[in-house]
């Protein structure tokens, strides 16, 4: 298998233990990239981290904030991020199974494809799997990976098994706000009727392959058309070819050390290239908070 398991460890059924890996089920589909573009000059746009009232700011300067009160935060240094961290215990409990149609559509969140970890594990795997088809129950428990808890979906899928993360019930809007005002007036039977024809005439297996984003095909053809055609839509950054800037350091040091020894006949003359600043220390947030800060909120 080319692909490296994101997690390796094992599935545990009361006192069964089966050694399993995991593999993301789900790739990045077909996409276009956009970047913002100087049209004048054909440079790309760039950001600063900016504190009103202030400018322009250094990146150590900038610490995560959690707003808890408008205007007020509460700073974590990443040290105190990554402690918090849960490790992985390498083991998946299955503590609870429900019947496959218990678990509405909008709480599964990301696919993995698990298999037996190795030859040794494949008996018990392969029994697991089937015991799930056959009962037509979904294993429930829960994995530290990545330094986060999730709650998993287990399911089978072909000749392997499914996992599939699920959303917390704090991260689902509630669907009654949304359809309170549908009413509750029963559909003219005629129509339901032919709803239902018409659902049956178009009825077949799903095979994702039969889909394409029609949307990103129409935006490769426009942009290979003005590829084709170099018009004044195609521009090219001037510096987009230039060295890096410490590729050019390098070479005009050795050019000044170069002159600075013609200079001196050889000898062990003074360069006059100016000495590289030491670089700044990273400043930690003031506990008393007397320092301004710049906080910069983000979920991890």
């Amino acid at each position: 298998m080319a692909a490296r398991p994101i997690w390796r460890g094992q599935i545990r059924l009361a006192l069964v233990s089966i050694p399993i890996e995991l593999y993301s089920a789900a790739k990045s589909g077909a996409s276009i990239q956009f970047h913002q573009v100087h049209e004048p000059s054909g440079k790309r746009i760039k950001y600063e981290k900016v504190v009103p009232g202030i400018g322009p700011v250094d990146r150590d300067e900038i610490v995560k904030g959690y707003e808890v009160s408008k205007g007020t935060y509460v700073l974590l240094d990443q040290e105190e991020i990554e402690a918090v961290k849960l490790e992985s215990k390498k083991t998946l409990d299955l503590v609870q199974f429900v019947d496959v149609g218990d678990i509405d559509a909008m709480y599964y969140e990301k696919p993995y494809y698990v298999v037996p970890a190795d030859d040794l594990a494949e008996d018990a795997f392969v029994v697991l799997r089937d015991a799930l088809r056959k009962s037509k129950k979904i294993g429930i428990g829960q994995l530290a990976m990545r330094g986060q808890e999730y709650v998993i979906a287990l399911k089978p899928c072909g000749k392997g098994l499914l996992l599939e993360t699920l959303r917390y019930a704090d991260e689902v809007h509630k669907a009654n706000s949304y359809f309170r005002e549908i009413g509750d007036s029963k559909p003219d039977e005629d129509m339901l009727d032919l709803a239902s024809m018409l659902i049956e005439k178009k009825s077949g297996k799903f095979d994702a392959a039969e889909f394409h984003n029609r949307y990103v095909d129409a935006l490769r053809g426009l942009i290979e058309e003005k590829q084709r055609s170099k018009g004044e839509k195609v521009i090219q950054d001037p510096d987009a070819d230039a060295p890096p800037a410490r590729g050019g350091n390098v070479i005009d040091l050795m050019a000044a050390l170069k002159k600075s020894l013609d200079s001196s006949g050889g000898g062990a003359g003074k360069s006059k290239t100016k000495a590289k600043p030491a670089p700044r220390s990273k400043a930690r947030p003031s506990s008393t908070g007397t320092k301004k800060k710049a906080a910069a909120g983000g979920r991890k």
